[in-house]
């Protein structure tokens, strides 16, 4: 059984004073249907509710994607944190102390090594902040005027200077941070046994997770340099780059306090700041240009309403295609801000004013209206065949939305750009609506794991029935000789075990039987339970049968003498009586 660090009974305590619906409705709107409640997933994309909360148990379960567990699970999976981060979250919740972590020994240095290092970081960005107003800080200080960033600005986005190549090493060193640590908190390099700041002689910019915690650093240079403007530390255990979004943070704490509409996404540091400042509050930057998939699932959190408001040049164009794919999948309403041709935010915002680039926010574009406008500038539609390619790029677009009635005015669109009858385009996109599918089809098949044998569903209905404590249960039959691979699990089940308890004594995640058993729904075994869990029950006996019997078949081939072949010849055909006559003796408690 795993050691999670914290007692079961503490944990318990902890699950029973964080009521999993009232968690759950911070995040999902939930409503009540018979004994459960129900809502839309928050970890897929759907607009039918399958996700459940039963309060009674503690957990919750996603009919569609399958997600499930208990209210520390939840925390985990919504807000992309750990456990023990998970725990910390719930107990502050509860008003509870969280006791001193007990767990195995690697976890517990992998814990303290994570602490250690964002207690470094912590403190490195505060040496900076301190840094940019000492009088070496020119550089630094010349740049922040000329950006017009304001104190507040500073302050907000905690801002600082990296001085020299050794400044912040001597610093963390009289702190009593190790050099092995220092290059642990990624921005410490080492080089001919000679320790340094990557950073060295550049404005940082901490990069903090949406806990308010600093896990990284960005760096511009002051100066012209061959290396990149804009460099990032290394990623470490805290910091991964594709699942960054600069400010989220801030973001996060204004839907706290107030709530957003919507969020705006632009290419880089210096952008949001310049956003935030002239009003654009929740303005937020992944790091570079690319928007991963973890980046839009951090947003989901916050957001159904996302404005991509990349740069006007080829390389914001690019990104902003990428990303609409991207948003799709995670059921973002988009549409796209399309600057002027070369120009980022930062500039529209210094040449033309905040009112203007408000205009262009206010007026972004749907995402197909922006996609068909950008494939114009692929073809010639003078020409008759480049205006029916020009039709095939677009009616891929189109077939991505989910309706007719979404799809009908751009196919009329695309009539009036192409003067191709709607019919002709029907009829193409639906041809490409059934390539799609089957393609769909085919990746899910490859995917598609072995049908699950009549076996395993005994042994996870069996198994279910023990730990929901069902009526129906045979209390003449021992479990664990019956299942000896399961007996912790049984013996949970024995002694009463509250089912989301079983979270805390097992890795439940990676044992996907008990995750089913766990998340057995008896609704459709109301009339018929007892017959069923008798059928598992024989099914699983009978299996346990026939391997002793074709054992003893093996066995019976390697045996030279008369006596031993005889005694094994009877057991075989007592064995076999047994399975005739459904005779369950062998597994009886004793």
């Amino acid at each position: 059984m795993r050691n999670r660090g914290y007692s079961a009974d503490w944990l318990y305590e902890l699950k029973q004073k964080n009521n999993i619906v009232s968690i759950v409705s911070k995040y999902v709107r939930l409503e009540k249907k018979g004994s459960k409640f129900w809502g839309c997933c928050p970890f897929h994309n759907e607009k039918t509710p399958s996700f459940t909360v039963d309060e009674g148990e503690g957990l919750f379960y996603c009919f569609g994607c399958k997600e499930s567990g208990d209210v520390i699970s939840f925390v985990q999976k919504y807000e992309s944190c750990d456990f023990y981060e998970a725990v910390k979250i719930l107990a502050k919740n509860a008003g509870m102390e969280v006791p001193e972590f007990n767990g195995d020994q690697d976890v517990i240095e992998k814990k303290k090594s994570r602490e250690r290092v964002l207690k470094m970081l912590d403190d490195s960005y505060k040496h900076y902040m301190a840094n940019l107003y000492e009088k070496d800080a020119k550089p630094a200080q010349d740049y922040v005027k000329k950006r017009g960033f304001t104190r507040h600005e500073l302050e907000d986005f905690k801002i600082g200077y990296a001085k020299d190549w050794t400044d912040l090493v001597k610093y963390l060193k009289g702190l009593g941070y190790t050099y092995k640590e220092m290059q642990e908190g990624g921005s410490i390099g080492c080089k001919n046994d000679r320790t340094y700041d990557v950073l060295a002689g550049r404005l940082v910019f901490p990069i903090f997770n949406s806990f308010n915690e600093c896990i990284g650093f960005s760096a511009r240079s002051l100066v012209p340099t061959n290396i990149a403007k804009y460099i990032n530390t290394a990623e470490t255990q805290v910091f991964k780059k594709g699942k960054v979004v600069f400010a989220i943070n801030l973001v996060k704490k204004l839907k706290q306090t107030q709530g957003i509409d919507k969020i705006i996404i632009v290419e880089g540091q210096i952008d949001v700041i310049a956003m935030h400042r002239a009003g654009f509050k929740t303005t937020v930057a992944c790091m570079g240009t690319a928007l991963t998939q973890e980046n839009a699932h951090e947003l989901k959190k916050l957001t159904n309403n996302i404005v991509l408001c990349f740069d006007g040049d080829s390389a914001g164009i690019k990104a902003t295609i990428r990303s609409i794919d991207i948003l799709r999948q995670e059921g973002f309403n988009t549409l796209i801000a399309s600057l002027p041709e070369g120009k980022d935010p930062d500039e529209i915002l210094k040449t033309y004013g905040k009112d203007y680039l408000a205009k262009i926010i206010n007026g972004a574009t749907a995402v197909t209206d922006y996609l068909i406008e950008n494939e114009k500038r692929n073809y010639d539609l003078n020409s008759a065949e480049e205006r029916g390619k020009f039709a095939s790029a677009c009616l891929v677009h189109i077939n991505k939305l989910a309706s007719g009635a979404e799809k009908e005015p751009y196919l009329e669109k695309l009539r009036d750009l192409t003067s191709i009858p709607i019919d002709i385009l029907r009829r193409d996109e639906e041809k490409i609506k059934g390539e799609v599918k089957k393609e769909e089809i085919k990746v899910e098949e490859k995917g598609l794991t072995a049908r699950e044998n009549g076996n395993i569903r005994a042994v996870k209905f069996v198994l279910a029935s023990l730990i929901h404590q069902k009526p129906f249960v045979d209390k003449k039959i021992d479990y664990v000789k019956l299942l000896p691979r399961y007996s912790e699990i049984i013996e949970k089940a024995r002694i009463g075990t509250s089912i989301s308890s079983y979270y805390d004594y097992f890795d439940v995640e990676n044992m996907p039987i008990l995750k089913d058993a766990i998340n057995m729904d008896f609704a459709g075994y109301e009339a018929n339970g007892a017959k069923y869990f008798e059928e598992c029950i024989w099914a699983i006996a009978s299996g346990e049968l026939t391997s002793k019997k074709d054992a003893l078949a093996e066995e019976f081939k390697t045996i030279s003498s008369q006596e031993e072949r005889i005694k094994i010849v009877q057991k075989i055909s007592d064995i076999t009586k047994m399975i005739s006559d459904k005779n369950m003796e062998e597994f009886y408690a004793r």
